[in-house]
Parts: structure tokens; sequence; C-alpha cells
């Protein structure tokens, strides 16, 4: 068994509640955990017997150029797709995170952590 991390995966987007966070937009962190047997690919060396990282990227920014009002939500949608789509996962977990949140005070961030398992 073994762990992929992408840390600090930044975006600009528009998830939100207030119809403001649509318009004008937000800085957000996500980063992701998952879990696969990387055994084989540890001895082969072949792309094909792993999770690829590029593709794990690609699945964050895309679910979350989609918007949301829930931080929840988009993080749901990012865990659903990977296990759907790449089945030598085993666990996933994703944090997003919206960098200097609209809520009055001086919070550097807001983050919500979901997981799945398979």
């Amino acid at each position: 068994m073994g762990s992929i991390k992408l840390e600090n995966i930044r975006v600009f987007t528009n998830h939100g509640c207030l119809t403001e966070e649509g318009k004008i937009g937000s800085e957000y962190r996500v980063d992701l955990t998952i879990n696969a047997n990387l055994s084989k690919s540890a001895l082969s060396d072949q792309l094909e017997d792993t999770v690829d990282y590029v593709y794990l990227n690609q699945v964050v920014k895309e679910e979350m150029a989609v918007r949301s009002k829930l931080l929840e939500h988009v993080a749901n949608r990012i865990l659903s797709r990977i296990f759907e789509e790449s089945p030598m996962v085993t666990f996933a977990e994703v944090v997003v995170s919206k960098i200097n949140p609209p809520l009055g005070g001086d919070v550097e961030m807001v983050s919500i952590l979901l997981s799945k398992q398979r």
C-alpha cells in the first residue's frame, strides 16, 4: 500500500452562497491524498501501474471550476469522480480551503475535509 499526495493546489474560482462570491471569485487551496497499492509501479516503473498524479490534479481543477454553494459539495464531487474513474484507489481524503473567506473578521482560511474508502 502507498499514498500519493497533492498539496497546495491553488485555484481561483467562484464558490459560495453569496451572489458576490459568484461574481468576484476567490482563491482556494486543495490538498488531496489517495491510497493505492503502489507495489507494482514501484517495481515496473510504468505509469499504467500507478495512479497518475497529473490525472488527479486535472480532476481537482475541473471539479473546482464547477460552481457550488458549499465546499462540501465540491469536495464530494472530487472524491466521487476519483472513485468512479480510478479503480486502484482504495482511500481518498480531500481538503478544500477558501482563502480569506468573507466572514467579517481576520480569518486566513476556512477548510473542510472529506474522505471516502472503497
